[in-house]
């Protein structure tokens, strides 16, 4: 499998301080409010030195936020495009099983590269049950990433879909290669490699 791109490298952890932040279900505040009001238990397992010398526990920590905040079945339909509507049931919950298991491994697997990146939140745009949420990471540098967070009401929280590095979305990158996959071969064949953990991580398409 595939390393992520540089791009990806740089602001994977950053991406994960804001992306796998905790919502409650009783809170209906605004998508950049949530996102503000939680990052900070994301950040407290990330500094934790108690949790960096105990990897397992840390990813399941973080893993355990993601799947409160991160819409894995909404972001699997839209990373499969089309070919969502040509499968079964059956089918869709096992391809949103193996695609979580592929975020996490692409962005959970990257967490040791936090170095203390700071997050700008400069504001959103809400539209019905729909939201963008646009940050910033700024690195000790000064150095400043834009990550943009898409995001929708379901159950009386906004939750993640879809994350966009500095103008590259994470959905429409993975459904270009899941695409590609299934045209050039079969659906068996790109649930074969996700099962067997191949599937490569996103790519800059700039390089």
């Amino acid at each position: 499998m595939k390393y992520l791109s540089h791009l990806c490298r740089a602001a994977v952890a950053g991406a994960a301080v804001v992306t796998l932040v905790t919502a409650h279900p009783a809170e209906a505040a605004a998508p950049t409010d949530q996102l503000r009001q939680h990052v900070d238990r994301v950040l407290k397992v990330l500094e934790d030195p108690a949790m960096k010398q105990a990897a397992d526990r840390r990813a399941a920590a973080i893993r355990k936020i993601a799947t409160e905040i991160f819409d894995f079945e909404e972001a699997a339909k839209r990373s499969l495009g089309p070919h969502w509507q040509a499968r079964t049931p059956a089918e869709r919950q096992e391809f949103v099983g193996l695609f979580a298991d592929l975020l996490e491994r692409s962005y959970i697997g990257k967490i040791d590269t936090y170095q203390g990146e700071k997050v700008a939140y400069t504001g959103d745009t809400i539209e019905g049950d729909q939201a963008t949420v646009r940050t910033k990471i700024v690195s000790k540098q000064g150095t400043e990433i834009p990550i943009n967070y898409r995001m929708h009401q379901k159950d009386g929280r906004w939750l993640v879909y879809d994350v966009s590095i500095e103008g590259v979305s994470l959905v429409a990158n993975y459904r270009s290669q899941f695409n590609r996959i299934i045209q050039s071969g079969s659906w068996q064949d790109l649930v074969t490699r996700l099962r067997a953990k191949e599937t490569p991580a996103p790519r800059d398409r700039r390089s």
